[in-house]
């Protein structure tokens, strides 16, 4: 072999080892890193799914980033996120943003949630009925003495996480509200400051994702929980009993009588079998489910537990 031929050759090997080693390698259901947005509604869920997948695949990361349901879906169409957490699937307009790129994407039900309406303790009535909630939101009633069995006087302050909130968006949506300016609404940044705001305030009625105070096992839930009152709703007219109302629990979602439940669902965009696919498929169809029990939330798809009897 000449020099010069010997010469080339090595440039070659160079060449396609440098592309080679320059290559990003796609993540897979065992191992990788993305980005995972979500409502901060739903942080402790989310929270708790991913960590519980690293643990079983030590080689994998979730970088989570909690934002207004909103923008969590924006950063996923933007691929700043490869999946998302969400109370709903795509609209029209955003699912058109994934076709103009060719991507298929996916939406998967994973449970169903609830919308906790929670009062200080203080406030001794502690139901309420779907058409009062309506004439609250449709700015009729204002004050706790319009409404019955009440034991507070002064202005109904709604308490909300943000602007942009899927618990916001979802009212809103549930009453038909299309203007919000004659209600009396404050923002208190995050689920956890309403709990905050709502202990420290008793004509304030808040808004929250049922899963920030419904895992029996944590100690953040009942530390949550302390000094308030979660309301029974009733979608009844002229309830009888208090049997006729209920709350945001586990048997009352499932049961589909609380009336303020919602699904939760996973957006992706994935666009080959990697780590964001493995994480839906252990949430919706492995034991995934048994974290969304553990946290008093329905599960999409129960988890299968075979028992043998001798």
């Amino acid at each position: 072999m000449s020099k010069k031929t010997g010469w080339l050759a090595s440039i070659l090997l160079v060449s396609l080892f440098g592309c080679d080693s320059n290559k990003t390698k796609l993540d897979s259901p065992s191992q990788g890193s993305i980005v995972v947005a979500a409502d901060e509604s739903f942080q402790p869920l989310v929270t708790q799914l991913t960590d519980a997948y690293s643990g079983i695949y030590p080689n994998t990361q979730f970088k989570i980033i909690f934002r207004p349901e909103k923008e969590a879906i924006n950063l996923m169409l933007q691929d700043s996120a490869r999946i998302a957490f969400t109370t709903r699937e795509l609209d029209p307009q955003e699912r058109a943003v994934l076709d103009k790129r060719k991507i298929e994407g996916a939406a998967q039900k994973i449970a169903t949630d609830g919308v906790a309406l929670i009062i200080n303790k203080a406030n001794t009535d502690s139901l309420i009925t779907m058409n009062e909630l309506n004439s609250i939101f449709d700015g009729s009633v204002k004050q706790w003495p319009q409404l019955k069995g009440g034991n507070l006087s002064g202005a109904i302050t709604l308490v909300f996480d943000n602007n942009n909130s899927s618990n916001l968006e979802f009212m809103l949506r549930k009453f038909k509200v299309k203007r919000v300016e004659g209600l009396r609404i404050f923002t208190a940044r995050s689920n956890r400051e309403v709990i905050d705001y709502v202990r420290q305030n008793p004509t304030a009625l808040g808004f929250i994702g049922v899963n920030w105070i419904s895992d029996g096992d944590s100690p953040l839930s009942a530390e949550l929980s302390r000094d308030l009152r979660v309301m029974g709703v009733t979608e009844k007219a002229n309830p009888t009993s208090r049997n006729d109302y209920f709350q945001p629990f586990q048997r009352a979602l499932g049961l589909q009588d609380y009336p303020l439940r919602r699904s939760v669902y996973i957006l992706s965009r994935e666009a080959h079998p990697g780590l964001g696919g493995g994480l839906i498929n252990y949430v919706a169809r492995d034991a995934g489910s048994l974290i969304i029990e553990k946290l008093g939330l329905w599960p999409a798809i129960p988890y299968n537990r075979e028992v043998k009897l001798r």
